[in-house]
């Protein structure tokens, strides 16, 4: 065994986490579900035997260090009697799950008598029960409304399938084919991983192997920590508002988080958050130290690996009872709306810390969106889609148009994928101009989805934000334009809230605009030949082109009229008048508003 040596651990290592990816490209071939052949709502990984995580494959950001706590809860069920054969899962929130639809499976992996790694993977189910098809619903008010709990569990006892267990999960959801389907598809990247691992132990020995992965987590601590040292030191806080739960509207939710460096470690506090709410947009610990943990990885080396070693450097408080890390019997199955805005708001900590790196408010994260029912001959049908949309401005670029959240990491469903598998028609799928957050680099530009219903009767759920606090701008860079959510917008148009749950009718139509990505430094400052092609390419108008960035474009041709422009600049820099350019530009009646300088 030679772990001194650079070339082998470096293979090693590139070779582990080609393992993970080859088990979430496994789940992206073999699932029944949109959600997870076409929205990718799942994570795959490979953990050493005492459950600490050595790699995460290419899927979501948002469940990182997820799959260590549930991982943990199962060992601390099973321990010493885990064996060949064995497959377990969970998805109880309080036992170390996220929410009901993220079910976990873990397979051990035995070389000879050995245990030696798990492999492991998360997926986003379809449907596990509860009041309301999808099991996601923002407007339950306890845990027990929500669907299936189901605590550290044996799915397969020395390779013989727990029946009982099968049959319960089936009889208590509303889409069994697609659940066990996807239950298969959880296996199969399980075994692919079990298959890779075992390879890996063929070329290298069982002791090597454990060596090695035990490695990757050192080195990636070591790397973590030489790049804490390097963060400036001192406290850096910043607050954000949730609008409403979706029970108690109008009703704003505080999020707050500190960040601190003391020495080669980084301390995320969220204290000052507001306690739990009524709604199901509460969040475990595990979802905090997720959304943590990537704001962090962004501000971080871009080679390190995504494993244990990260984590520990990075300490995550959040007292229990409030959003960030909820209490029995909270509800949480829309707890992802909470985990994108804290996510933002870690954005907005870390901005005080390193301003020349951290980009403006996203657009919210994205909206979850589901519509379930009957047909006439009663089968059941759950769409069930996470629209995504734009990131903000970034100090050296504009935001990404039309692009999934860095916590999302999700594809959007492709309208003919929708209208071939679900009675519903997509009228629109296009980017809506001058929604962005404008700034010296822009926010990125948002899209609108228009969904026809085409059944008779059916039940719409939709989880957004961003409606009463809209994304924020960074450096003089503007706040983005607010989500919204209309109702037949070609007929009575009636604005719906940002989180909804009500029945539709056959003819029902859907619009869902995203709320618009903030701006990044003073408008007044973008270069007029960024802003002449964004008028070219709809994403800005004429008119908003000289409001909010002082630009004229000529009459006839296009070309940036360079007389009238910089006139027409210094007259709005006038009218302004001096004044300090704010930190984190938001709407004046924003509870969180901040004039202060970075």
């Amino acid at each position: 065994m030679a772990l001194h040596d650079p070339i082998g651990f470096e293979l090693f290592k590139n070779a582990i986490f080609a393992v993970a990816d080859e088990m979430a490209l496994t789940i992206f071939r073999t699932s029944y579900s949109g959600v997870l052949k076409s929205n990718m709502d799942y994570s795959t990984a490979v953990a050493t035997a005492d459950g600490r995580l050595v790699a995460q494959g290419l899927t979501i950001p948002g469940h990182l260090g997820s799959i260590p706590t549930a991982l943990a809860a199962v060992l601390a069920r099973f321990g010493d009697t885990i064996a060949r054969g064995d497959i377990y899962v969970m998805n109880d929130p309080y036992a170390g799950g996220m929410h009901l639809p993220d079910i976990f499976m873990f397979q051990p992996v035995f070389a000879g008598d050995v245990h030696i790694a798990f492999a492991a993977t998360v997926c986003h189910h379809t449907d596990v029960g509860g009041r309301v098809a999808g099991s996601n619903a923002a407007d339950s008010t306890e845990i027990f409304q929500e669907g299936l709990r189901i605590p550290p569990t044996r799915l397969y006892a020395a390779g013989v399938p727990n029946d009982t267990l099968f049959d319960l999960i089936g009889t208590n959801v509303r889409m069994p084919v697609k659940v066990r389907g996807d239950l298969r598809a959880q296996q199969a990247a399980c075994h692919i991983g079990e298959r890779a691992i075992l390879d890996l132990v063929d070329r290298h020995g069982v002791v090597e192997v454990i060596a090695y992965m035990d490695e990757s987590i050192a080195h990636a601590e070591r790397l973590t920590r030489a790049a804490i040292r390097e963060l400036p030191e001192g406290a850096f806080s910043f607050e954000d508002w949730i609008d409403d739960d979706g029970v108690e509207f109008g009703k704003p939710i505080r999020l707050h988080v500190t960040f601190e460096r003391r020495d080669d470690t980084l301390f995320a506090d969220w204290s000052g958050s507001a306690p739990q709410v009524k709604g199901a947009i509460n969040g475990t610990l595990g979802w905090t130290k997720a959304a943590t943990y990537c704001a962090v990885k962004c501000i971080l080396p871009p080679d390190i690996p995504n494993n244990e070693g990260v984590f520990r450097a990075i300490e995550v408080t959040a007292p229990l009872g409030t959003i960030t890390n909820m209490a029995m019997p909270a509800a949480c199955a829309a707890r992802g709306l909470s985990g994108f805005r804290m996510l933002d708001c870690a954005f907005g900590a870390l901005a005080r810390m390193l301003p020349d790196r951290i980009p403006a408010a996203a657009e919210g994260g994205n909206t979850g969106i589901s519509i379930g029912g009957y047909d006439a001959e009663r089968n059941p049908f759950i769409y069930v889609e996470f629209v995504a949309g734009a990131w903000g401005g970034r100090p050296w670029a504009d935001g990404a148009d039309g692009h999934s959240s860095i916590f999302a990491n999700m594809a959007s469903y492709s309208a003919e994928v929708t209208e071939a598998e679900y009675p519903v028609e997509c009228l629109a799928y296009e980017l809506v101009p001058d929604r962005e957050g404008a700034g010296q680099f822009r926010g990125g530009t948002p899209f609108r989805r228009d969904y026809r219903f085409l059944e008779a009767e059916g039940v719409l759920q939709v989880r957004s934000d961003r409606r009463d606090f809209r994304p924020y701008g960074l450096h003089g860079g503007q706040p983005g334009a607010s989500s919204d959510n209309i109702l037949n917008p070609d007929g009575e148009a009636r604005r719906l809230a940002s989180k909804v749950t009500m029945n539709i009718r056959r003819g029902d139509v859907l619009r869902h605009e995203l709320a618009g990505p903030g701006g990044w430094g003073d408008p007044l400052d973008r270069d007029p030949a960024a802003v002449l092609r964004d008028v070219r390419n709809e994403i800005v108008s004429r008119e908003r082109a000289e409001a909010c960035y002082g630009v004229v474009i000529a009459p006839t041709g296009w070309a940036v009229d360079t007389t009238a422009t910089p006139a027409l600049r210094a007259r709005l820099r006038a009218q302004r008048g001096w004044q300090e350019t704010p930190f984190v530009s938001r709407t004046p009646n924003h509870p969180g508003a901040d004039t202060r300088k970075a």
